[in-house]
């Protein structure tokens, strides 16, 4: 069957042909993988920024946001039952016994760092036709999201988050009313996370690099968010333009920006990291500016990862949820359909906002 690799030893890039999988547990379920989403994490990893393949092995199959559908279960697997939608979570646990996150499921908290993720480090990914995974690794999902599901892993970034935010803002000691959030960022990320805040009646602003009639600015305007383009509005002046953010959520994946909003949060306000900044060497931030106003305004910086299948199961809801409030704004996000074999050519010439390939093709 076929399935898309990177070799970074050889810099290369490719549609290989590679054994179907078998079972080998009772938990084991065999997913036809239906469609994977294409991000900025798969583009980083076939430029060879980084990217580990398997133990053993010179090559890595890609592929993280995926949508499959089963085909087969193991004896022992209860939730699941061939021609079930699922969502296929991509961290697995380290082996590290003294690693108590892992060890209770949560390896989105993993604290030795020996963690695996598939498509990304040490296992293969989605990018193929059929994979086995354990049970408790895939998420049911509805038949009703059947053509936005691949959505639901970029979701899970904002719906972990949005579980953080809840136990942060228990904090008031009143009931917190009227927010104002600031995403930065218009990719798929930074556009479901604005719609997370939309939903929850935040007034919601994206900041990004188009213009204000662009593809992205003209699709956060259709379910209720205001767009600021960069062009127009300086970091340096975008407290004034859209106010103080009680909610900023980065979703850049640049230091510089992320940290030269931040004079944007409001007193008691919270600043979400979800980026992976590139290497790309020094920056200059004014750190004691930074540092004062975290301590003397009680303001909350922190990132979020995706991984628990709690997040999944969150972001199945949040699915749900934007269907109904915005459908037309959801189905817009996925941009591109494409087959296996144009992927190489998308990864490294990217456009619209989310691309999707299409395993059926």
């Amino acid at each position: 069957m076929r399935a898309l690799a990177v070799f970074p030893e050889r810099r290369e890039l490719r549609v290989i042909e590679v054994p179907p999988p078998a079972r080998r547990g009772e938990r084991d379920v065999t997913v036809r993988i239906r469609e994977v989403g294409i991000c900025g994490t798969d583009r980083d990893i076939s430029s060879f920024q980084y990217g580990t393949p398997p133990r053993g092995s010179d090559r890595l199959v890609l592929g993280h946001e995926a949508l499959g559908e089963v085909v087969e279960v193991g004896s022992g697997v209860r939730t699941l039952a061939p021609g079930d939608l699922v969502a296929l979570s991509v961290r697995r646990p380290c082996d590290d016994p003294t690693c108590i996150a892992c060890r209770v499921g949560r390896q989105d908290f993993c604290i030795s760092g020996g963690f695996t993720e598939r498509g990304i480090k040490g296992a293969d990914g989605f990018m193929t036709e059929l994979v086995v995974d354990e049970e408790r690794y895939l998420v049911k999902v509805p038949r009703s999201l059947v053509e936005v599901a691949v959505l639901l892993e970029p979701l899970t970034v904002a719906a972990k988050a949005a579980m953080d935010l809840d136990a942060i803002l228990r904090r008031y000691p009143w009931e917190p009313l009227g927010l104002r959030a600031l995403v930065l960022g218009a990719g798929p990320i930074g556009l479901l996370s604005a719609m997370m805040l939309v939903a929850r009646n935040a007034t919601t602003f994206v900041y990004s690099r188009e213009g204000t009639d662009g593809e992205r600015a003209v699709l956060a305007r259709s379910f209720g968010a205001e767009y600021v383009s960069a062009a127009d509005t300086p970091l340096s002046e975008l407290p004034a333009r859209v106010g103080m953010a009680d909610i900023v959520f980065e979703a850049v994946g640049t230091a510089r920006v992320a940290f030269g909003a931040m004079a944007a949060l409001a007193p008691n306000g919270v600043f979400i990291l979800s980026g992976f900044p590139s290497a790309r060497g020094p920056i200059e931030i004014d750190l004691d500016s930074i540092m004062r106003d975290i301590v003397l305004k009680n303001q909350v910086l922190f990132g979020t990862v995706n991984a628990s299948r709690g997040a999944f199961e969150a972001a199945v809801r949040q699915l749900e949820q934007f269907m109904g409030l915005f459908p037309g704004a959801v189905r817009k996000l996925i941009t591109h359909r494409a087959k296996l074999e144009d992927v190489p050519e998308l990864l490294h010439r990217p456009s619209g906002v989310k691309q999707v390939v299409d395993l059926s093709r």
